[in-house]
């Protein structure tokens, strides 16, 4: 968290009573923290607020939205919106007395915010850990297998009925009969043409014998012998 950071910076310069006062949300307005710590003289003071702006800066990524005071080195005023950084003189910060005019706000020394920001923590750890003990675990998928998956087998054919309909079984009484007329025909044909020739044959003979029947001359009648005187 910021504000520890910045606390940390005040204790490594040398910061005389560094306190973090937690503001009321009503009475804070537009800031949760203020950062109070003391320097013995401007030039410690401004090191002071100089090494929270490079750290911040470093470590964070953060830049201070306002710079106040550090000119003259007696209240320096750091504004990061979350939390303001006050750095007074010794004598200033007796004179203006930030502390009597927050009374709302809770002092509290870097050491134990921080453990209660620890204790926080862990709290919300805690609860956490039993929400995600309360809800059942969701089922186990399967793991794929890594094998090559095998051609799936043809389908067999599917069995024909046993029983047929009536009107199906007479379909296939008729075309089976018509199948075999069909068959027959080229044979019937085959008889029927060899047995034209013989016919015309014999009825060629017929006319023939008629004919030549018809053109033989009769015979003729013997005259009876004459008797002799």
């Amino acid at each position: 968290m910021y504000v520890q950071a910045a606390a940390a910076v005040c204790e490594d310069k040398k910061g005389i009573d560094t306190r973090i006062l937690e503001l009321d949300p009503i009475d804070s307005g537009l800031s949760d923290f203020f950062l109070v710590t003391s320097a013995s003289n401007d030039r410690q003071a401004i090191a002071i607020a100089d090494e929270i702006e490079d750290r911040l800066k470093k470590d964070f990524g953060v830049f201070p939205n306002s710079v106040e005071g550090r000119r003259q080195g007696q209240w320096i005023l750091l504004d990061y919106v979350d939390f303001v950084v006050h750095v007074f003189l010794a004598d200033r910060r007796a004179f203006y007395d930030i502390e009597r005019l927050r009374k709302s706000a809770r002092p509290l020394t870097p050491a134990e915010f921080d453990a209660e920001l620890k204790a926080e923590l862990a709290a919300k750890t805690l609860a956490a850990r039993k929400k995600a003990a309360a809800k059942p675990e969701p089922p186990a998928k399967a793991v794929p297998s890594l094998k090559p998956k095998k051609k799936a087998k043809k389908a067999a054919a599917k069995p024909r009925p046993a029983t047929k309909t009536k009107k199906a079984a007479k379909k296939s009484a008729v075309g089976l009969a018509a199948g075999k007329s069909r068959a027959s025909r080229p044979a019937a044909k085959k008889a029927a043409a060899k047995k034209k020739p013989a016919a015309k044959k014999a009825a060629i003979r017929k006319s023939l014998a008629k004919k030549s029947a018809a053109k033989k001359p009769a015979p003729r009648k013997s005259s009876p012998k004459k008797k002799k005187r």
